[in-house]
């Protein structure tokens, strides 16, 4: 079976090894495609007013590519320019090096990544460990990787599920929830600051704020000591309010 590998966190990011190292241990064909640098935030961005440098990685073990772009271009890229007609049983993102958890999806260079391997129609996991986490990269690889086994064996349709690793696990094992996504915000989000020459900046960060965290929530679930499984999609119509307007309209 063959996997394309790809990340937020960068070629460098450790996570991203650790995730190659367990599919390569269970005889996958890996080929990475990832960015130069941090691309964390990102979300689904597509660098459509400018070039893109790639370059192939020297990596002995396997094919790998670095992007000077966002991780939606590295997997756009290679899958519709690069992939010369091969054929991916799936797209895994990560593992990224903090939490990815409810409405921080939305701006989820990780997810964003996913979410490009789903609308090719491929299997897609983004894979995240909480930053504070006990838990070692491997360890969190090796589980995905146990995962994706099962759930391409039982489904034979693309989908696009989100893994968030905890901090610790409850019972010294991976034990996976399924779960729906939380509602998340920050507190004091952006601080500024001018420098000596005068120009003056915003920095976007704060405490996270949890309005829903309540039982079925992937917040819920990590806070637990489970592994969050949520199955996303992308298709964001709203139709009530569609059915809603076909009466306002008839009207």
């Amino acid at each position: 079976m063959r996997i394309l590998l790809t990340n937020d966190d960068g070629i460098q990011g450790a996570g991203l090894w650790s995730m190659a190292t367990a599919l390569k241990n269970r005889g996958f064909e890996i080929i990475i495609a990832a960015p130069m640098n941090q691309q964390s935030g990102m979300a689904h961005a597509l660098s459509v007013l400018r070039e893109i440098e790639y370059r192939r990685f020297d990596n002995p073990d396997c094919e790998a590519w670095i992007f000077d772009g966002t991780p939606t271009d590295c997997v756009k890229i290679y899958l519709e320019g690069m992939s010369e007609g091969k054929k991916f049983d799936a797209v895994v993102s990560g593992i990224n090096d903090g939490a990815n958890l409810a409405t921080d999806v939305i701006y989820s260079g990780t997810v964003g990544a996913a979410l490009e391997g789903f609308l090719h129609a491929i299997p897609s996991l983004a894979v995240s460990r909480d930053r504070k986490s006990e838990i070692p990269f491997d360890t969190a690889a090796q589980s995905t990787v146990n995962y994706l086994e099962k759930i391409l064996d039982v489904k034979h349709e693309p989908f696009l599920h989100n893994l968030n690793f905890p901090k610790k696990f409850r019972a010294d094992k991976a034990e996976l929830v399924a779960t729906r996504l939380g509602r998340r915000d920050y507190i004091n989000a952006f601080t500024s600051h001018t420098d000596d020459a005068g120009h003056a900046y915003f920095r976007i960060g704060g405490t996270a704020c949890d309005s829903d965290a309540g039982e079925g929530t992937d917040i819920y679930a990590v806070n637990l000591g489970y592994v969050s499984v949520t199955p996303l999609q992308c298709d964001l119509a709203d139709y009530y309010s569609i059915v809603e307007l076909r009466k306002i309209f008839r009207g």
